[in-house]
């Protein structure tokens, strides 16, 4: 039967969500936590490094709080274009464009490129920013087979003649952690004259030898045309970027509407990021100790057993399958200090409900060795099928 008052909507669709055990509730998370974070991005340790609080009030100080405006009227600040040219020459591209968020990014990117006569061919497993890209633009829009080449080939071949086509794709995926054949997708994407699009979130900082991600100076314009890279995650601050050609920035600045009618970054956040890059280039040993850890993490994991996803990066998920059994061990380790992310649809398909292990440069070798034993336990005393701890 249709719904047809407002409130008679919000409370059929809450009771929905709550019945199938999917509600969601938002944790107030304190700096002095006691629990240790293994359910962050913060994969380099800098969101709490005093350097970047220290640039960050010095950038207000000196360029105010805020921008006051976009940055087509006057909120365009020159920390905010020296920040845009390091990160050009971070992924060896002429230019780059910061946008406020990176949901915002990847929706400016595709509602700029494409419209109802383009053809958008995403990975399935794509974050959901970049699937409600494609549908903003109107663009028709296929998704082929997670990490499947043959599949993209064959929808590729069987497009439209003619059309402007673009291939989509995570650098490195936010709930598997696997990252992204780009050799193979800009080969398949050049075979039938296709653009590439990369969104290296959770590459950007972690990967490379300059940090410079799962494309970097690696994949040059040539292979990845549009490259987009967050901020707020390896290097600890706020928003996003777009890297590319000169044709390409400048066509966003004219066409991307979340760049257009949007606040600009506010410039502390950008003298922040100044810094987190200064650390990038200077402290490799932070790489270097994050990728440690993640070897050591899956050595042991695997050791007891744990249903470990092939990932080689900081994201190390363990998957469960039920949504209880995932919020139950959760909770158990809750208990013992330790905050893990509890994933379930539609973040991930149904029956592949998980813990989202996350790692980081700041994680001690006491923070590992708590990790492990309290999955070590959750192992041992939890029965997968029914979703209750044993005693």
């Amino acid at each position: 039967m249709a719904v047809h008052d407002w409130a008679d909507r919000l409370a059929a669709r809450t009771q929905a969500r709550r019945s199938a055990g999917l509600w969601r509730h938002r944790h107030i998370g304190q700096p002095t936590s006691a629990l240790c974070d293994f359910a962050g991005n913060d994969y380099l340790g800098l969101a709490r490094d005093p350097r970047l609080a220290e640039a960050m009030a010095e950038g207000a100080r000196r360029h105010g709080a805020g921008a006051r405006a976009s940055h087509l009227v006057n909120g365009h600040l020159a920390v905010h274009e020296a920040l845009e040219g390091r990160l050009a020459d971070l992924t060896g591209r002429p230019r780059a464009l910061l946008f406020s968020t990176g949901y915002m990014a990847n929706l400016g990117v595709l509602q700029a490129l494409c419209d109802e006569e383009t053809r958008v061919f995403q990975d399935r497993l794509n974050h959901a920013s970049l699937i409600d890209g494609a549908r903003l633009a109107g663009a028709r829009s296929r998704r082929f087979h997670h990490a499947d080449l043959a599949d993209l080939d064959r929808l590729l071949e069987r497009s439209a003649t003619g059309a402007l086509r673009l291939v989509v794709s995570d650098g490195v995926f936010s709930m598997d952690g696997d990252i992204a054949d780009i050799p193979g997708l800009a080969t398949t994407a050049r075979r039938h004259g296709a653009w590439l699009m990369i969104d290296d979130a959770h590459g950007l900082g972690v990967l490379g030898e300059r940090g410079d991600g799962s494309v970097g100076h690696t994949h040059g314009m040539d292979e990845v045309p549009v490259l987009v890279g967050t901020l707020g995650k390896a290097l600890g601050t706020a928003g996003a970027f777009v890297a590319g050609s000169e044709a390409l920035v400048e066509h966003l600045v004219q066409f991307a509407r979340p760049y257009i009618y949007t606040t600009a970054q506010p410039p502390g956040v950008a003298a922040a990021t100044l810094a987190a890059l200064e650390i990038l280039a200077s402290e490799p040993q932070r790489r270097t100790r994050l990728h440690a850890l993640i070897a050591r993490f899956r050595r042991e994991a695997a050791t007891l057993g744990l249903p470990l996803m092939a990932s080689s990066t900081p994201i190390q998920p363990v998957v469960l399958g039920d949504d209880a059994t995932v919020m139950a061990w959760a909770a158990h380790l809750a208990e013992r200090g330790i905050q893990v992310g509890a994933i379930r649809e539609p973040t991930v398909p149904r029956g592949q409900a998980r813990l989202r292990i996350t790692l980081s440069a700041a994680h001690t070798d006491d923070d590992l060795n708590a990790l492990l034993e309290g999955l070590a336990d959750c192992w041992a005393r939890h029965t997968v099928t029914g979703g209750e701890m044993l005693t």
